[in-house]
């Protein structure tokens, strides 16, 4: 068997067709349809169908997909297991790393700092994308883990696990300039004040606009942003106030040299490592996890 062809073929039953595949593979859908057609006549059977425009397993193709992840799991871990060893014979640990762009700066590096503490010497990978896109890469074990805001749904084609590492409530920020101006304790004071949302795209958008509606609050919203460094840099400025998880208020305030308003336990965000492992066996995975378990969220 080529195992070339297999991959393509696993490639595009992950990626749910053979457009989308050949874009994550750099290669034009011809040449994909054209492989996957060579390994249909190596098998006997024909392993995708039509529905409409999109293509389908067939019942053939399931079956071979179950093998396929099987095999490219299996070459992952040996690829990891006979890295290049160096300082001194010591194992490279090589961790490739997805952040979802709408994790807070802070918090991403708090999940991931354990993984630099290993015994033996560990080089990160590390890319920040939305969370789609991280995921489509994880299905091609091109990355190890990826860190989100929120779990991955059944409704999307990608075999992964959800590792839940803990939950944050969300604290209120104002620069001291701005906070001088605010009128009356909190969350009161939000009523009328200049504010810096998270766009709809965010996990705790939907909470935010219910906690408002809930607290008769009406602020003046200023802006919407997905990039939450963005928010906070326009906070340090003192143009609205902003959210950011409290797990690490400290941090934040230090940071961006704003003052916390307030906190409410009604908002609240959760974090996940995603992986294609349902049990973790990669050093670094195990660090962050238990770290985040053990002490960030319950510290």
């Amino acid at each position: 068997m080529n195992y070339k062809h297999l991959h393509y073929f696993w490639a595009a039953a992950k990626a749910g067709g053979v457009t989308r595949a050949a874009e994550q593979l750099f290669t034009t859908p011809q040449t994909l349809s054209g492989q996957i057609k060579l390994l249909e006549d190596r098998l006997g059977r024909k392993l995708f169908r039509k529905k409409g425009r999109e293509l389908e397993l067939t019942e053939d193709g399931r079956v071979a997909l179950g093998y396929a992840e099987d095999i490219f799991t299996l070459g992952g871990e040996l690829e990891a297991a006979l890295r290049d060893r160096g300082d001194g014979g010591r194992r490279t640990v090589e961790f490739r790393v997805g952040v979802a762009d709408s994790v807070a700066k802070p918090v991403a590096y708090r999940l991931l700092e354990p993984a630099l503490n290993l015994s033996d010497p560990v080089h990160m990978v590390c890319h920040e994308w939305k969370f789609a896109d991280l995921l489509a890469e994880l299905a091609l074990h091109r990355l190890d883990l990826v860190i989100a805001d929120e779990p991955v749904s059944r409704r999307v084609s990608v075999q992964a696990f959800n590792h839940r590492l803990g939950t944050s409530t969300m604290s209120f920020f104002s620069a001291p300039a701005l906070t001088a101006q605010l009128d009356g304790p909190f969350p009161g004071c939000l009523n009328g004040a200049p504010m810096l949302i998270p766009s709809p795209a965010s996990s705790v958008r939907s909470q935010f606009d219910a906690w408002l509606k809930r607290h008769r609050l009406q602020p003046r919203v200023i802006g919407e942003f997905d990039d939450g460094a963005l928010m906070k840099a326009f906070g340090r400025e003192g143009r609205g106030v902003f959210i950011s998880p409290s797990v690490v208020e400290n941090q934040t305030a230090q940071q961006y040299g704003v003052q916390i308003l307030g906190r409410s336990n009604e908002l609240v965000e959760n974090f996940y490592a995603i992986s294609v492992e349902r049990r973790i066996t990669h050093p670094c995975v195990a660090a962050i996890t238990q770290s985040a378990r053990g002490e960030l969220f319950n510290g």
